[in-house]
């Protein structure tokens, strides 16, 4: 069998553009002989679509546009995933289904029959689960094609009664057809591979995976389709983080001879292309034109994020604003418009100082004449700084990248409506140690991020001599703590203490974790770049008393 695989990038809503997507697929797996052309899940949609499943005529115009695609496959077999209506499945009435069309005709669907519903997923909310699990045949191909939506192939990493592909070969299926919409986190793609290969192995049967890739909100898809052979070999890849068509010939000896290699990047360099990836699609999607702001401290953060958005956008649509004010020392400055000029990006100098003092009056007329105001009189040059990176979005119509990473996040080390303003958090979802990993990864063709940002320690510079280490243990050990209170999900019970740190520390980073979820709450839109990233995969309460 002669197949295409086609990653393509859907948005979500645009049913009539994500229909044009699968024809232009469609025409080009025809003109390259394919007798068979596969999709991701819900590709008329994109995924996910959320609450506008249940928007009036939503459902009923991606049907429409579904319809239309009965006769682009003439001459050919299209399989791919779209949101089905029944009418005897009230009260929900809607299933997540995969569709194949052949020769002109709808010849079958399949229902999905795990519906998730941990992390970022939330299907049951949506749809009926299918209970059908037999292959459909398709006389044009001779084959019997098993419908494995997405989550029905991932029963080995989560608890299920039942185990669709497990069905489905039984009952006599030659392919396994996987339409998927698999959100991407740093290290998911060896992950998912490993998993799916091993199935083709079990069952002796070749497996088609097909997934989406690009940047929906928060989430980021990979793409990473392929081809296993039914020894569980690698033997046709797509590559990660971009749109991708290739046709493979199953029927081939020579390409099922031997595995495929398949190169897989790593960690560092996931994160970069998944975050570029979801900076871009962020934009392009709203159809945000003139581009981002940032402000640029001489920091780590800031910098990284602005080479990042240049990585996605270009330099023309990338402008940085430089604001010292009275404690900023002068190679913070130096470093902010080395960065500009090393980016080859627009810089501004904003003197917040001014601003500074008009407070410090007010604050002596509300709180009467003192020499330090503490935490008010620091966190007023953060809003400052937020309310000037603010006007630039207004007046020019710029989204406000906001620059504070997950380690800060997580405890708090971050002002409401100061730093935290924005429209996307790029790194909010990245540990201290990933951002000096990503700025690494940034030199190592010719310096973009200034070494003296690598080098010299962290500081918010909000008070004469801060550094970050005068208030919050080393970012080592908040990162592990971290990484076992979110991704691990542990408690203080079964908390450990990294090697070389006193445990009081690592309880004192718990318990910041959990005195700023309010902060979270307010702060903007993280890209998704770990298993429990902040944001719909982790819902915490703000109030609440449990250790």
């Amino acid at each position: 069998m002669k197949l295409a695989l086609a990653q393509v990038n859907p948005t979500v809503g645009d049913l009539a553009g994500n229909r044009r997507l699968v024809e232009e697929s469609i025409h080009r797996a025809r003109e390259a002989r394919a007798e068979l052309v596969v999709f991701p899940e819900m590709v008329l949609t994109g995924y996910p679509p959320m609450d506008l499943l249940h928007r009036e005529g939503f459902v009923k115009d991606q049907l429409r546009e579904l319809e239309t695609l009965a006769k682009a496959s003439q001459g050919i077999t299209v399989v791919l995933g779209a949101v089905l209506s029944e009418e005897n499945l009230r009260p929900k009435g809607l299933q997540n289904a995969g569709v194949v069309f052949s020769d002109g005709k709808m010849i079958g669907t399949r229902a999905k029959s795990l519906l998730p519903t941990y992390d970022v997923f939330d299907e049951r909310r949506y749809f009926a689960a299918g209970e059908k699990r037999e292959p459909l045949h398709v006389p044009a191909l001779n084959a019997h094609l098993g419908l494995a939506i997405c989550e029905d192939t991932w029963t080995p990493h989560v608890e299920y009664q039942i185990d669709p592909v497990s069905e489905l070969a039984a009952a006599g299926a030659t392919h396994i057809i996987n339409p998927s919409a698999s959100p991407w986190h740093a290290g998911k793609p060896l992950q998912r591979r490993e998993m799916l290969c091993q199935i083709a192995s079990d069952h002796a049967l070749p497996l088609i995976f097909v997934n989406q890739v690009g940047g929906n909100d928060e989430l980021l898809f990979d793409g990473g389709s392929f081809v296993s052979d039914e020894r569980g070999r690698v033997i046709a890849t797509l590559p990660l983080f971009e749109s991708a068509f290739s046709v493979v010939d199953l029927a081939q000896p020579e390409m099922s001879a031997l595995p495929l290699e398949v190169e897989e990047p790593h960690r560092i360099a996931q994160l970069e292309s998944g975050l570029v990836l979801g900076i871009r699609d962020y934009f392009l999607k709203q159809n945000l034109p003139p581009g981002a702001v940032i402000g640029l401290s001489g920091g780590i953060d800031s910098a990284v994020t602005a080479h990042l958005a240049v990585e996605a956008l270009g330099t023309d649509r990338v402008t940085g604003v430089a604001m010292p004010g009275p404690f900023s020392s002068d190679h913070s400055v130096d470093d902010a418009f080395a960065l500009a000029h090393n980016l080859g990006i627009e810089i501004r100098k904003v003197n917040v100082s001014p601003l500074y003092e008009a407070y410090l009056e007010i604050f002596a007329n509300l709180f009467g004449d003192q020499d330090d105001y503490g935490l008010t009189q620091q966190n007023i040059q953060s809003r400052i700084r937020g309310a000037v990176l603010m006007a630039v979005s207004n007046q020019e119509n710029r989204l406000v990248l906001a620059t504070g990473n997950k380690s800060e996040l997580s405890v708090g080390y971050c002002t409401l409506y100061g730093d935290t303003v924005g429209g996307l958090a790029v790194l909010g979802d990245v540990y201290k140690r990933d951002v000096y990993g990503l700025a690494r990864h940034a030199n190592l063709k010719t310096e973009r991020i200034p070494i003296g940002t690598i080098d010299k320690p962290p500081s918010a510079e909000l008070a004469p001599d801060q550094f970050d280490h005068n208030d919050l243990p080393n970012y080592d050990l908040i990162d592990q703590t971290l990484e076992q209170l979110i991704e691990g999900e542990r408690n203080l019970e079964t908390l450990e203490t990294p090697e070389g740190s006193q445990r009081e520390a690592s309880l004192n980073v718990a318990r910041r974790l959990d005195r700023n979820e309010y902060k979270r709450r307010q702060s903007p839109l993280v890209l998704r770049t770990s298993p429990k990233a902040f944001g719909t995969g982790r819902r915490m309460p703000i109030v609440h008393r449990y250790p």
